[in-house]
């Protein structure tokens, strides 16, 4: 668990504002999640800041151009959790499913006997998503445990599928979705490795099994390959 988060935040704030990056950091004590925008050494050298935090060694980014500045201002801010599902318990770092390289990943959803499941909101999978995915059809991602229990058991129980397969933007969402399942008893879960962003980076379009575009939370509002 991360600890000492306000003099990290503050740190954050400073070295931020000092190289003219933008954007939105999350700060929970169970991790990191954010989306930066500003010019290349000023990004990597926030990304170093963070590596350098206990815990955060491995951190992973993914990465993207825009032309103009993707973001009005900075905001750096601590919460409960770095996105919210409201089950406490679920604990990503200590039980969680297993993680399918974007280069994997379409071999793995083909198959017919794997169930895709977009963890995503329902504004977000109507922009684009994987051939065949199932939308939980959520507002919110605090939803998702209640679905899971309304119609994705049954629908398992039913189709009894050999694999269970779980995306979302940037991979968070997919492994608290991953975790819970495990802690809910389901078997042979996977997830997406760093999400739709690090699929449409890594994976040629003329390859790709992905249809539309990728909602991103930034004034771009969607990218894609």
């Amino acid at each position: 668990a991360l600890e000492d988060l306000p003099h990290l935040q503050q740190e954050l704030v400073t070295l931020a504002e000092a190289q003219g990056v933008r954007g939105t950091i999350l700060l929970a004590a169970e991790g990191v999640n954010g989306t930066i925008a500003g010019a290349d050494a000023s990004v990597h050298a926030l990304l170093a800041r963070l590596r350098q935090v206990a815990g955060l060694e491995r951190l992973e980014a993914k990465f993207s151009r825009s032309d103009t500045q993707a973001f009005h201002r900075l905001k750096v801010r601590l919460k409960r959790e770095i996105v919210t599902m409201g089950c406490p318990t679920v604990k990503p770092a200590q039980q969680v499913g297993t993680y399918v390289l974007p280069q994997q990943w379409d071999a793995l959803i083909r198959d017919p006997d794997t169930l895709v499941v977009d963890t995503r909101n329902a504004y977000e999978v109507a922009v684009g998503t994987f051939e065949g995915a199932i939308d939980p059809r959520t507002e919110s991602f605090r939803e998702f445990p209640a679905w899971v229990e309304r119609e994705l058991r049954p629908l398992v129980e039913q189709r009894q599928p050999k694999a269970i397969a779980m995306f979302c933007t940037g991979g968070i969402r997919c492994e608290k979705s991953t975790a819970y399942l495990k802690e809910q008893g389901f078997d042979e879960v996977y997830h997406l490795k760093g999400g739709i962003l690090n699929y449409l980076e890594k994976v040629p379009q003329d390859q790709s099994l992905w249809q539309g575009e990728c909602f991103v939370f930034d004034n771009r509002v969607a990218v894609n390959h």
